[in-house]
C-alpha cells in the first residue's frame, strides 16, 4: 500500500479536470492505496475567471478525502501545503498541469514536499505549451515542470514540448473516458428533455467556447452543408466574446441551435444521446477530453488535423479527420452522412474503447514511480 496525496482541482470545482483527479483517486483506493485530495480554496480569482460560476452545487463525494487548502495566489498558502506533505511524507505527490498560471503555487508545492528526500512528484500533464500565450509562459514552466520527478503524457505533442524543459522520466498514456456522465438514454427521451424536435438530425459542438476551438470555423463550414433536416447543437459557456459570432449564428437562424452555458454533469448524457456525431473544429489541440466523453457514449467524430487529435480519432475508424479549413470541415460533414458510415463508425467503438483505461492512466504513473 502506498500513501498517494493528490494536489489540485476535485469537489467543489466543476469541470472535467475535477472528475479525472476524483476518478484516478477512486482506481486508487480501489487498488489498496490511501489517498488524500488536496484542492483549492480559491484556484482562480473572480475577476480572471471568464465563466459565471467556478462551483458546483452537489455535496461533496463521501467516498473520497478532500480538504481545501491551496490558494492559488496566495504564496503563503504554498509554503504551508508544501511543509505539511514535507512531514507528511507520502509515497507520491500527484499533480494535473493545464496551464502556467498555475506554476508558482503548484511548483513551491513540489519543491518543498520533495526536499524530505523520500516523496517523489508526479505530474499527468494536460498541456505544456498554453492555447493562449503570454511572456511568462516559459518561465513558469520551467519553475514547474523542473519540479516534478516524472510525468505521464496524453500526446506526442505534449511530449515534444516537454523534452524542451526536462528530462524526468515520462510515459505515454492516452487520455481515458470519462464514464461518470452516465449512459446513454432514448434519442425520444433526450430530445424531450432538451426541447429538440425529434424529426431533425443534429450535430453536436460541446464545451467550453474558446477561440482556439474554432468554432467560427465550424459555423461557416455548416452553412455549407446543404441538409434541410440537419441541425448544429452547440452547448457551452461562452469563455470570450459571445458577439463576435453574432453575424453567422443570425444567418443561420434556427439551423443552429444554442444552449449558452455550463452543462451540467447530470444532462452531459442527453447531448450525447441525440446527436448523430461531435464535431471538434479546432486550431490547437494536444488532446481533448471532449473525445473521451464521445467514446463513453459510442458517438462518431469529426476532429481536426491538430495536435493529438488524429491519435485519438484514428481517421476512417470512428470518425473523420479533417484540415483546420471552412472547406475541410463542410466536406467532412457531408461525407458523415454518405451511405451507412455513421453505423459503421458505431460499430467500431467496443474495439477502439478498450485503449482508454483510467487504469491504464493510474499503471502508467507508478510504473514512472517505480522507474525513479
Amino acid at each position: 500500500m502506498m500513501k498517494i496525496c493528490i494536489v489540485g482541482p476535485a469537489h467543489p470545482y466543476r469541470g472535467g479536470l475535477a472528475s479525472i483527479m476524483e476518478t484516478m483517486a477512486r482506481v486508487y483506493q480501489a487498488e489498496g492505496h490511501e489517498v488524500q485530495i488536496y484542492t483549492f480554496t480559491v484556484q482562480y480569482p473572480s475577476l480572471l475567471f471568464p465563466g459565471k460560476t467556478q462551483y458546483v452545487t452537489t455535496p461533496p463525494p463521501a467516498d473520497l478525502r478532500i480538504e481545501r487548502v491551496l490558494n492559488n495566489v496566495n504564496p503563503l498558502s504554498w509554503i504551508s501545503l508544501g511543509l505539511r506533505l514535507k512531514r507528511e511524507a507520502p509515497d507520491v505527490v500527484l499533480m494535473k498541469y493545464w496551464t502556467p498560471f498555475m506554476a508558482p503555487a503548484f511548483g513551491t508545492v513540489a519543491r518543498i514536499a520533495r526536499s524530505n528526500g523520500h516523496t517523489k512528484v508526479l505530474c499527468q500533464i494536460d498541456n505544456v505549451e498554453p492555447h493562449e500565450h503570454h511572456l511568462i509562459d516559459r518561465p513558469c514552466n520551467r519553475y514547474y515542470l523542473g519540479a516534478v520527478d516524472g510525468f505521464v503524457y496524453m500526446s506526442e505533442q505534449v511530449h515534444r514540448e516537454l523534452r524542451e524543459y526536462t528530462s524526468a522520466p515520462a510515459l505515454f498514456s492516452p487520455h481515458p473516458m470519462f464514464e461518470n456522465f452516465g449512459e446513454r438514454v432514448a434519442r425520444t427521451e433526450a430530445c424531450q428533455r432538451l426541447n429538440l424536435d425529434p424529426a431533425k438530425h443534429y450535430l453536436l459542438f460541446f464545451g467550453l467556447i474558446r477561440d482556439y476551438k474554432g468554432l467560427d470555423l465550424l459555423l461557416e463550414a455548416f452553412a455549407k452543408v446543404e441538409n434541410p433536416d440537419l441541425r448544429l447543437l452547440v452547448a457551452g459557456e461562452f469563455y470570450n466574446d459571445k458577439e463576435q459570432y453574432r453575424p453567422m449564428l443570425d444567418r443561420l437562424g434556427e439551423r443552429v441551435v444554442l444552449h449558452d452555458g455550463f452543462v451540467k454533469d447530470e444532462d452531459v448524457k442527453y447531448y450525447f444521446s441525440v446527436a448523430d456525431a461531435l464535431v471538434l473544429p479546432y486550431r490547437t489541440a494536444t488532446q481533448s477530453g471532449v473525445t473521451q466523453i464521445a467514446y463513453n457514449f459510442s458517438v462518431p467524430m469529426v476532429v481536426t488535423r491538430v495536435g493529438g487529435l488524429p491519435e485519438i480519432v484514428p481517421d476512417g475508424k470512428v470518425g473523420l479527420v479533417c484540415e483546420p479549413t471552412v472547406d475541410s470541415i463542410a466536406e467532412s460533414l457531408e461525407q458523415l452522412y454518405n451511405g451507412n458510415l455513421l453505423e459503421c463508425f458505431a460499430e467500431n467503438f467496443p474495439a477502439e474503447r478498450k485503449r482508454f483505461s483510467w487504469e491504464e492512466m493510474c499503471a502508467r504513473l507508478l510504473e514512472v514511480y517505480n522507474s525513479l
